[in-house]
């Protein structure tokens, strides 16, 4: 029987997903297919039995339900249930467990940038995907991490979890020269009408300022960095890591990451080049 992957989303039809594991599905050769499922917040669970229903053998998470299938799975393995946030389900063994790859993705595009380990380093954001940034910075050793989140209860949760310091954004606007990398973790920018998740005023030229965000490729946030001297990283990089990651837990197979970044920014209308 073929087998097929998904991604689960709300809202999904501007994701990539399916383009970039359909190309590595038959440049590896491997005889599977991926969709895309709109689910909203109040159908998570009926659509997760639907799925296993219908024999899903993996699929990706993004907004909102990181969190929310927590407890719908069989396991999770150690990086998931410390992160308390899941991106990729694999069957394996009969049972559905849930994985973490977008924190490891994200360090790994921020290392392609010239970064040092001792800049200090604000998220904004405290859902899923800042949870998943947040320990996978801890883990490569930054040491000065802060959040900052619209609601400072779950900034406070967040910084305790991962040994850092909670600040309102208010806060963050204000000290926000203060640090050499910035990453914006928030649905702010899926359109580009939206307005930024903070003033960036303050923001030091030389900093990093970096978006989870890759449709479009310059978010409002990564534009209004540029143009106060930043260098800008854009989610390209974290998007195809962490599919990489994700891919090989599903197939056992590492794929060409370097080319499906390019084809990616291609297919979005532009080049490659965060500067």
């Amino acid at each position: 029987m073929k087998k097929w992957y998904a991604v689960i989303g709300d809202p999904i039809a501007h994701s990539l997903s399916p383009y970039m594991h359909e190309t590595w599905f038959k440049e590896n050769g491997v005889d599977a297919a991926y969709i895309p499922v709109h689910v909203e917040p109040a159908e998570l669970e009926k659509s997760f039995s639907a799925l296993k229903t219908l024999g899903v053998s993996g699929f990706n998470i993004t907004l909102p339900h990181k969190e929310a299938i927590l407890p719908l799975l069989d396991r999770l393995d150690d990086t998931a249930s410390i992160m308390g946030a899941v991106n990729t389900v694999a069957f394996d063994g009969g049972q559905y467990i849930g994985y973490n790859t977008d924190g490891d993705g994200f360090v790994q595009s921020l290392f392609a940038a010239p970064v040092s380990l001792s800049e200090k380093v604000l998220v904004i954001g405290a859902g899923g995907a800042a949870r998943g940034i947040a320990f996978a910075l801890k883990r490569a050793g930054f040491s000065d991490v802060s959040i900052a989140n619209r609601t400072f209860r779950r900034a406070e949760e967040l910084a305790q979890d991962v040994s850092g310091t909670a600040i309102t954004l208010q806060q963050a606007e204000k000290e926000l020269g203060q640090y050499g990398v910035i990453i914006q973790t928030t649905s702010v920018g899926l359109s580009k009408d939206q307005a930024l998740p903070i003033s960036m005023e303050n923001i030091k030229p030389g900093s990093i300022a970096a978006d989870i965000i890759y449709n479009p490729l310059e978010t409002p946030f990564l534009l209004k960095a540029k143009e106060q001297g930043c260098m800008t990283l854009n989610g390209v990089g974290m998007f195809v890591y962490q599919g990489a990651i994700a891919f090989e837990k599903w197939t056992g197979i590492k794929p060409d990451t370097e080319k499906m970044k390019e084809s990616i920014t291609n297919k979005l209308g532009g080049q490659y080049v965060n500067k």
